[in-house]
């Protein structure tokens, strides 16, 4: 039982020292950590699962240890930011200051193509407009435009924004939604007389409608059979 214990936590260690040294961009949305523990739980299931001679214990057990592990592990990465750079590592600059860093794009072993195709996912085609490039812990591409190239937002116009309301579906396929007109503070006297100056005599008639984030009555009327 010892025995298998240790086998236990050393291939965790092993697994783990492999997957950081294979690169960040091998390891998808997880932390390190997380996919260490899926990746040998799923193996360990597969094993009891694929023969009646392997005896239950021998992946119960090691599915536990590695639970409990994974859940001390968790904790001690909410204490310790030393562990959790250990464990999760840190986010890594691949441009900054609008240059790259042929560094750490040799140690992550990342290449040009890849970083290009992620800023044009993410909208910016033109490296010349970035400042930051940062390759987050899980994998994940965040980006910091210069500010010329930032997207504008609601804080750079000078006129207060329109008051904004949570948009709701008042009829869904002839339907009407008594809740959603309770929340807009309407009722169906309100809906009638949108409808009626539609020109639309019964519910029945609408597929859709509902009133949208700038508190405008919208509908689309059911297609008749054959159009």
């Amino acid at each position: 039982m010892s025995l298998l214990l240790i086998r236990t936590v050393i291939l965790y260690f092993l697994t783990l020292i492999a997957l950081k040294a294979m690169g960040k961009r091998q390891l998808g949305q997880l932390q390190p950590f997380d996919f260490v523990v899926l990746l040998i739980i799923s193996e360990t299931a597969s094993l009891a699962m694929q023969s009646n001679t392997v005896p239950l214990v021998n992946s119960v057990l090691p599915i536990a240890v590695l639970a409990v592990m994974q859940v001390l592990f968790s904790l001690i990465n909410l204490k310790s930011e030393k562990m959790r750079d250990f464990f999760c590592g840190k986010p890594t600059a691949l441009i900054q200051n609008g240059k790259f860093q042929e560094k750490e794009l040799r140690r992550l072993r990342v290449d040009l193509n890849d970083i290009l195709e992620q800023c044009r996912i993410q909208g910016y085609f033109d490296v010349k407009e970035l400042d930051l490039v940062l390759m987050e812990t899980n994998g994940q591409i965040s980006i910091l435009p210069k500010t010329g190239s930032r997207p504008l937002t609601v804080n750079d116009v000078p006129l207060p924004p329109p008051r904004e309301i949570v948009p709701y579906a008042v009829i869904l396929d002839g339907h009407v939604n008594r809740r959603a007109l309770s929340r807009l503070g309407y009722d169906e006297n309100w809906l009638h007389k949108q409808l009626s100056q539609a020109h639309i005599d019964h519910p029945r008639q609408i597929f859709i409608a509902g009133v949208d984030s700038g508190g405008q009555f919208y509908y689309q009327r059911k297609q008749k059979e054959g159009e």
